[in-house]
């Protein structure tokens, strides 16, 4: 046997999508790097800080496996955004990475929520962990309910790594919304990896890697679709319209010209057949209205948005 040959080091990962939705984009609409996380500067940071944290070589960490998980609406309800879907679901699969997608269910308030996804993530990772013996499973997620899953693939001896970021973000109704990676997945997991610190603190090229250099790669990763509000199939509140663009903001958001109301405003994911950062003030549109419920609790009488805006050429 020739004891030059080097043992390989093998890693899985594991996406929790709706997770990495949201980190991405927090990159490209709140925080200052403008820019998307890139999956193959992702991948290339979890092998070198692989290497770092049990002090083997790099060449011996390879990423054997690697698997996205997420809730996904159905074609006729994500409209012109199926080709976005598609670019992205082609990102993947030229990085490797299997995806699992389950429908997308609906409260009685008619709001999309994921269920089952972090169930189908533990499963596949922990029956995956047996068969291909994973030395380290990578978990790009932050919840607490990933703690029984860490806990049995311990049992294996397949060390986890986390991979998580901390961060504030708006919602579709402006309402800054917060992120925190569970305190107990952290104490459970073999290797931590808080993200945002990572980022905050280092400007070295493995760091710079982990984001779309450019807009032209950046239509290489386009926005990540997931409906959270009212879908599709609820119709629009007050017709269809038509108007102008009136200005844009750099965390997402943008007004449309509409004297009536006042500007409406609308969030970067109702943008059907564009990229939010293509828009500009002056861009003739078509849109719907919907309630916006939180505004007219808080101003005692109802008040709309701008939903499914559609760049008009």
């Amino acid at each position: 046997m020739n004891n030059n040959l080097l043992e390989v080091l093998r890693i899985g990962i594991f996406y929790d999508g709706y997770y990495f939705y949201k980190v991405s984009n927090y990159y490209k609409y709140e925080h200052d790097r403008k820019a998307r996380i890139s999956i193959s500067g992702l991948h290339e940071f979890i092998r070198n800080e692989t290497a770092q944290l049990t002090g083997v070589d790099v060449r011996q960490c390879q990423i054997i496996d690697a698997h996205y998980f997420k809730g996904r609406s159905s074609a006729k309800e994500m409209g012109e955004k199926v080709q976005s879907e598609r670019v992205f679901e082609d990102i993947l699969m030229r990085e490797n990475i299997v995806t699992h997608y389950l429908p997308l269910r609906y409260n009685e308030n008619n709001i999309a929520q994921e269920k089952g996804i972090d169930v189908w993530l533990a499963l596949e990772a922990y029956e995956l962990a047996i068969y291909k013996h994973f030395d380290i499973l990578a978990l790009v997620g932050g919840d607490g309910d990933y703690v029984p899953l860490v806990r049995k693939l311990h049992t294996l001896g397949t060390q986890v790594m986390l991979i998580s970021w901390d961060f504030s973000y708006h919602n579709e109704s402006g309402e800054s919304v917060e992120t925190k990676t569970s305190r107990q997945l952290q104490e459970e997991v073999f290797y931590s990896v808080p993200m945002h610190q990572r980022i905050e603190q280092n400007s070295n090229e493995l760091v710079r890697a982990l984001f779309v250099p450019d807009k032209g790669s950046e239509r290489s990763q386009p926005q990540l679709s997931f409906k959270t509000d009212t879908p599709d199939t609820a119709g629009p509140v007050q017709g269809e319209y038509t108007s102008t663009i009136f200005s844009l903001n750099a965390n997402g958001f943008g007004f449309i010209r509409d004297e009536s109301q006042n500007n409406i405003f609308f969030h970067y994911s109702t943008v059907t057949n564009r990229d939010f950062a293509e828009l500009q003030a002056g861009m003739p549109v078509r849109y719907q209205l919907e309630e916006d419920t939180e505004r007219s609790k808080r101003e005692g009488e109802v008040r709309y948005r701008a939903c499914r805006i559609t760049v008009l050429d």
